[in-house]
């Protein structure tokens, strides 16, 4: 097996695969990548959950496929000089590195050993800008639930109904909805587990370049130019958002969402993990007052928003409503509110719908009163 390659171009596939390398395995196999050299280079990395193959320009002259250690070929490829890198490898699965003055030898495990990645079959299929689907997952996935208990939780919604695609998250505590326009397709819903959307967004580039998704009988796969990741689909009944989110909500208020993240960024100063405590929220006219108290202190501010509260004092977990108000794709927002023990709802002001934040209160107590 012998191949040639731009450093920057192999250094780039081997982050991406090394991506889904299992660090420790009972499979030594797995803690490497597999290295396909045709007419093109093809580098994958796969832990049973997750699977990555990406293929680059490589000129191969002498065509193989073998397994090399993920974390030393990934060290060794980083220091190596700016330049062209020839790898080869002779029967007995003897690696040589070199490039300029540089040479490395180290030694290569047997194809044989790695395990097959699964083939999905095109039951379902849909595709939509890289950048829009980077977006849809970095505004949902901090809701993901990390609780195993409920497995189908700790991935996220996808569902199509004629133009419009739905991404949602739900960790008991909130939940993140976005929606887009897509070409239309078949109506089709999956779960895609957190971990591997996580890896998805980090491969996916601001471009208008196409993401094709498929959905297969037990898995998915996102092919995003060059690379193919493949995970498996999240069994189980997802919550029923729709019913879930309640929008006949009398009060409604409009903030700046900078404005407000801020005013919690302020009082949440008291507020750590040893010393937890909601966040006071109390609601008047154009006005929220915000106050928190922990053994190490008080913190009080005001942040000024249009309409009429009513008196309404309702606590928050601050990290909760920080990431609702981060990760909210619009500058002013529409707050809705009910009572001191109903869901808070965050979504446009403007034009349409294309995202809503739920994020549940905390029940306050009077201690927590500064």
């Amino acid at each position: 097996m012998k191949f040639s390659c731009e450093k920057a171009i192999l250094l780039a596939a081997i982050n991406t695969a090394t991506r889904a390398v299992s660090s420790k395995s009972s499979i030594p196999a797995l803690e490497g990548l597999l290295l396909q050299a045709e007419t093109s280079l093809t580098v994958s990395g796969y832990n049973m959950q997750t699977g990555i193959r990406t293929k680059v320009d490589a000129e191969v002259t002498s065509p193989g496929t073998l397994v090399v250690n993920a974390r030393l070929f990934g060290d060794i490829i980083r220091r190596m000089p700016d330049d062209v890198i020839v790898f080869s490898a002779d029967e007995k699965l003897n690696v040589h590195l070199s490039s300029g003055d540089t040479d490395f030898e180290i030694t290569a495990l047997s194809a044989d050993d790695y395990p097959e990645m699964p083939v999905v079959e095109d039951e379902f299929s849909f595709s939509l800008p890289q950048k829009t689907l980077k977006s849809m997952i970095n505004q949902t996935i901090f809701a993901v639930s990390t609780n195993e208990a409920r497995p189908v939780h700790t991935g996220s919604l996808f569902e199509i109904e004629g133009d419009t695609l739905t991404v949602v998250s739900v960790d008991g505590f909130r939940l993140a909805l976005r929606r887009e326009k897509i070409t239309p397709a078949q109506p089709f819903r999956f779960v895609a587990p957190g971990n591997a959307l996580s890896e998805v967004e980090k491969i996916c580039q601001d471009v208008e370049e196409e993401v094709g998704v498929t959905m297969g009988n037990r898995h998915l796969l996102f092919e995003i130019g060059g690379t193919e990741l493949i995970c498996r689909r999240l069994e189980g009944e997802f919550l029923d958002y729709r019913s879930a989110i309640p929008r006949t909500n009398p009060i409604v208020l409009t903030v700046e969402a900078k404005a407000l993240m801020t005013a919690v960024d302020r009082v949440s100063v008291v507020i750590s993990d040893k010393m937890k405590s909601p966040v006071r929220c109390r609601f008047d006219s154009d006005c929220v007052t915000l106050t928190a108290k922990t053994g190490s202190g008080e913190a009080k501010d005001v942040c000024r928003l249009s309409g009429d509260g009513d008196g309404l004092e309702i606590g928050f977990n601050n990290r909760y409503l920080m990431d609702a108000l981060r990760f909210a794709p619009a500058d002013t927002l529409r707050l809705e509110l009910n009572t001191g023990i109903s869901p808070a709802i965050l979504v446009p002001v403007e034009g349409e719908e294309n995202f809503l934040y739920m994020v549940l209160p905390v029940r306050l107590k009077g201690s927590d009163h500064v």
